[in-house]
């Protein structure tokens, strides 16, 4: 019986066939084109209901942990802290290097999206939706979505128990329907990123110039994730949680191994929690709430990524976004990565929701699938190594004895 190829090896041939189909039969690209149209539209089919279902979900379910105490201000300051700070170390080196200055892709159509833009009091006043089917139905507002999806969410954790426990499991239940749905569509990725990228590569009059920029693209990724992963985590733990960052790395190898190779978080979490049970000396009333509730809302890596991939889509299409629109950038990957599941390709779809919050072209995601399965691999390794870090903290916080302490 042939052996199923992985997903990410089908994703490296759909390049290289696209890249030589796109240099050698220009004329017929027509052909092939209709392909990235399929799969565009159907990522679009997905995000408001994903970003709904799964922010809902996620509330909802963070409700049932009872997280209102002093445990759960911890956890969700780490995580929220961590998450911009990834952020913001991905949007200084995109500015700093500009890796898609120079791809020129020759947009038979260019709009500017700096028209009209809105102050930063504007911008805030609009997350609040005046009419939320009008938000729902609008490429534009995405952040209003996000808005109303929180408060609902929250909402219905205040609600007696009957309703609840209803409400709580059908948005639980939408989720799983739209995660099997998601997965199906990534299922179609090679033949997508086929036929975007074919097309891409037969508008370039120098490929060579948009093969270095994409180069510079990863290398700013990874560098980024990088001084997250080896500077900024490992002070946090050092001087906030009087973590030893050296032996806390020694304790999760193993999560951190399967976390690249399988390029899933959730998939990682029972060996994640093994780890910082055993290795680190964490408390399992610490991890039981940390580690699964980061594996759902932690994202550093994932936030980061999807900061510096918008903004390099922008200066690849030649637009400069305002600081407002940087700005809108950053909430959005915030907000973003928090509702991303910790699946494989899972940012991949968050993305299109930040492209859309800004009004940049979704079929810029053509320019990230060629090398977003390599990325995901590093992207989630340093997700886990986040969530890993923030559970050894906040149990040193909580006066627990750790094998990775400072002391120790």
């Amino acid at each position: 019986m042939m052996k199923k190829i992985e997903l990410h090896w089908q994703i490296l041939i759909a390049l290289i066939l696209a890249v030589i189909f796109g240099i050698y039969f220009k004329e017929y690209i027509s052909w092939v084109s209709w392909m990235g149209v399929i799969f565009l539209r159907a990522l679009k089919m997905i995000i408001i209901p994903l970003i709904l279902s799964s922010i809902i979900s996620g509330i909802t379910n963070i409700g049932k942990a009872e997280n209102i105490g002093r445990l759960g201000l911890k956890t969700m300051t780490y995580y929220l802290s961590t998450s911009m700070f990834a952020i913001l170390t991905g949007l200084v080196l995109v500015n700093l290097f500009k890796p898609g200055i120079g791809a020129d892709l020759n947009l038979s159509r260019k709009v500017d999206i700096n028209a009209g833009t809105d102050s930063l009091g504007e911008t805030l006043i609009n997350v609040i939706p005046d009419n939320i089917f009008s938000a729902l139905s609008s490429n534009g507002q995405m952040l209003s979505v996000i808005f109303f999806a929180m408060l609902f969410g929250f909402f219905i954790t205040q609600i007696d128990k009957k309703p609840k426990k209803l409400l709580s499991g059908f948005f639980n239940a939408v989720f799983d329907v739209m995660m099997k749905l998601t997965l199906f569509i990534i299922k179609f990725t090679p033949i997508g990123i086929f036929g975007l990228v074919a097309e891409k590569v037969a508008q370039q009059d120098d490929l060579m110039a948009l093969m270095q920029s994409m180069g510079l693209y990863m290398g700013v990724v990874l560098m980024a994730l990088a001084f997250h992963a080896f500077v900024t985590l490992p002070l946090i733990a050092r001087f906030v949680g009087k973590v030893n960052p050296w032996k806390q790395f020694n304790a999760l190898r193993t999560p951190l191994i399967t976390a690249f190779s399988t390029s899933s978080s959730s998939a990682t979490l029972p060996l994640t929690m093994e780890a910082v049970e055993f290795n680190a000396g964490v408390s399992n009333k610490i991890s039981s709430f940390t580690l699964p509730l980061g594996a759902t809302i932690n994202m550093d890596g994932t936030a980061l990524y999807e900061c510096v991939a918008v903004i390099f889509i922008a200066q690849a299409y030649g637009y400069d976004l305002s600081v407002i629109q940087q700005v809108i950038v950053v909430i959005t990957a915030l907000l973003a990565s928090i509702g991303a599941a910790g699946i494989p390709m899972a940012g991949l779809v968050m993305i299109t929701i930040i492209l859309t919050a800004v009004g940049l072209p979704l079929e810029g995601v053509g320019l990230i699938l060629a090398v977003d399965r390599i990325l995901d691999m590093f992207r989630t390794t340093v997700n886990v190594w986040s969530d890993s870090c923030g559970a050894s903290i906040i149990a040193s916080s909580e006066g627990e004895d750790l094998k990775v302490g400072i002391n120790t």
